[in-house]
């Protein structure tokens, strides 16, 4: 047996194997004891240079129709290693990083200090800085720590498990604290412009998370992050919609939008090189 290549992405590696297999070219998927990558065996020695051949152009564009119609074809849609659901709980908690869990519980000792202080007190301390405040740093960013209602916490916090573990189980800790940093940086400070610092939220950092994601997963899922095409249509009509007041509540659309901006920026900076193709060994 040869081996082809690690792979982060066991869904793209079966949609792969399936396709090779309708040219019957059997290759087998191993997991590695950490369990990070996956790594793929060539059977037959004998056709190493045609599947060598064939993983170049599925490196080239890996989300092509005709690898997931393969999966169809063969019956492996839903089988070997079995395709993630980021969204349970048992799994973000083993997949999560230790940046995704101190946001995530220190925004929830927030909210409750909120809770029990108050809004106004919390703010105090908190709040985006007013002409007399710049001093003091953390307001630029700690804005994005407060929420005003359950329903808030628990839409923002789901998002940022979801996308802030993905990134930082992949691309690691430093990029996950740089893309919050930068976003919440930036969409706080657009938020300002509007509300003065009468707002909060990590949804500003969170649709920043959204584009990148969605964006690195576009033109490289090699890195192994993605969201599906349909959470971005979601997240921009949503983002759309909020302009209208058809909520019927106080919505920080500025914040999204600079989220939003923000995040595709950093996506397309950090995915303007194509992958390189001709080495065997590069991790997808």
């Amino acid at each position: 047996m040869i081996h082809l290549i690690s792979i982060a992405n066991p869904r793209l590696a079966q949609a792969f194997i399936d396709y090779m297999a309708m040219q019957n070219i059997v290759i087998e998927m191993r997991a590695e004891t950490q369990g990070k990558f996956f790594d793929l065996w060539l059977q037959d020695e004998n056709k190493f240079e045609q599947a060598q051949q064939e993983l170049k152009l599925f490196m080239q564009d890996p989300l092509n129709s005709r690898y997931q119609a393969a999966s169809w074809q063969t019956g492996h849609v839903n089988k070997k290693f079995g395709y993630r659901n980021y969204l349970t709980f048992d799994y973000l908690k083993k997949q999560s990083g230790p940046f995704t869990i101190i946001v995530f519980f220190l925004t929830i000792f927030i909210y409750i200090w909120m809770l029990i202080s108050g809004n106004d007190t919390v703010m105090a301390y908190l709040a985006w800085p007013s002409n007399t405040q710049y001093t003091e740093i953390w307001r630029i960013f700690t804005p994005a720590l407060l929420h005003f209602s359950l329903m808030h916490i628990l839409f923002n916090l789901m998002w940022w498990w979801y996308l802030g573990s993905q990134v930082e189980r992949q691309l690691g800790t430093g990029k996950l604290f740089v893309i919050t940093i930068v976003s919440a940086l930036f969409s706080n400070w657009g938020q300002s412009l509007f509300s003065g610092s009468a707002f909060g939220g990590l949804s500003g950092v969170v649709f920043s998370l959204i584009g990148y994601v969605w964006l690195t997963g576009e033109r490289h899922p090699a890195k192994g992050i993605s969201i599906p095409r349909g959470l971005m249509i979601f997240a921009v009509l949503w983002l759309f919609l909020g302009y209208f007041d058809i909520f019927g509540m106080k919505i920080a659309n500025t914040a999204h939008t600079a989220g939003l901006i923000i995040g595709l920026l950093m996506g397309l900076w950090d995915n303007r090189h194509k992958p390189n193709n001709t080495k065997h060994d590069q991790y997808i």
